[in-house]
């Protein structure tokens, strides 16, 4: 049995510039943070020919071509496997809630197949695969973070050039400055779950009509991007709580499904509660808020609690996609 994990993640600056539709004309540039938070996968050989895949559902497939779930089926294909397999997913967080669960799913499962097949890849590969089956296979409207910050972990940043090639550096954080970043950045789930494709979608044919509202918006969140990094790497966290917030009222003029009138709310009660700046997770409509509070954490977490907000509690993982156990 083969057991592998991958990590959600935390988008921090720059969301949006990784669709092909916006860097292949500007390049993209984006900072994003690995959570403990996982998808898991176990693949186990199955003494049957047919594939057995359980998710929040199971199936039991005489070939690969009669496998309903999309990403499975592909990745099966991808790798040119064909049967006696047993597929297991478990995941810490409920899908469509912004945390980039499909991606990390796809690198977890991509890490797995390959073990399975004795094939060592490199994080790098398995992102890129990864947006491969998801974009250009099954037709996506996804970019490139999800898969990157699932393969590498870490606080990462990304540079991706008008081919699509992205460089990845690394933010190391003092062992002081990472303890005020995970004690600082607080989650609460909203409880609303969303498909994130028909936001994604309209923004994606925006930038590749080449309309002006949206690529000035989208130009305005790279440069605040590369202000995040700057900000993160002089472990001026302060200045990147305030830079979310700049962030976020940037990001809700790319289209009025971004955010709700309870989101709305929900973040102004934030803000009158100490927080310096936050965001809806991923592309919006729903799913986690993320808010930099620095002072009085308490009162933050009183006013959303009293809203029926749950708070995720997290550190950084480090580590990306890893074979748990191979037996």
């Amino acid at each position: 049995m083969i057991i592998t994990r991958a990590p959600l993640r935390i988008p921090l600056g720059g969301g949006g510039t990784d669709l092909p539709s916006y860097y292949s004309r500007r390049g993209g540039a984006l900072v994003s943070a690995a959570l403990n938070k996982y998808v898991y996968i176990t693949v186990n050989r199955r003494f049957e020919p047919s594939i057995r895949v359980s998710y929040s559902r199971t199936e039991i497939a005489d070939s690969v071509d009669l496998i309903e779930h999309p990403i499975v089926r592909e990745a099966l294909r991808f790798l040119k496997l064909q049967d006696h397999l047993e597929i297991t997913s478990i995941a810490d967080i409920p899908a469509n809630t912004g945390m980039g669960s499909s991606s990390t799913f796809t690198v977890a499962l991509l890490l797995a197949l390959h073990t399975h097949k004795r094939e060592h890849v490199s994080a790098q590969v398995l992102a890129e695969e990864a947006y491969h089956i998801e974009r250009e296979i099954l037709g996506e409207p996804v970019g490139k973070q999800d898969q990157y910050a699932a393969a590498f972990g870490g606080i990462i940043t990304m540079d991706i050039d008008t081919s699509g090639t992205v460089s990845v550096g690394n933010v190391m954080l003092s062992e002081n400055a990472q303890d005020e970043f995970e004690s600082n950045l607080l989650l609460f789930y909203t409880g609303i779950r969303r498909n994130a494709s028909d936001i994604l979608q309209a923004q994606d044919k925006g930038a590749a009509a080449n309309e002006d509202d949206i690529l000035r918006q989208l130009d305005r969140i790279k440069e605040i991007g590369y202000a995040v990094r700057q900000a993160i790497e002089a472990h001026d966290l302060r200045q990147f709580g305030i830079l979310m917030d700049t962030h976020w009222q940037t990001k809700k003029q790319l289209s009025g499904k971004i955010s709700t009138s309870d989101v709305d709310r929900w973040y102004e009660i934030a803000r009158t509660n100490n927080a310096l700046g936050g965001k809806l997770m991923g592309a919006g409509g729903g799913g986690f808020l993320v808010f930099y509070c620095d002072t009085n954490k308490k009162a933050l977490r009183r006013a959303l609690a009293a809203e029926g907000l749950q708070e995720l509690k997290f550190h950084v993982d480090w580590d990306g996609a890893k074979v748990v156990a191979n037996m």
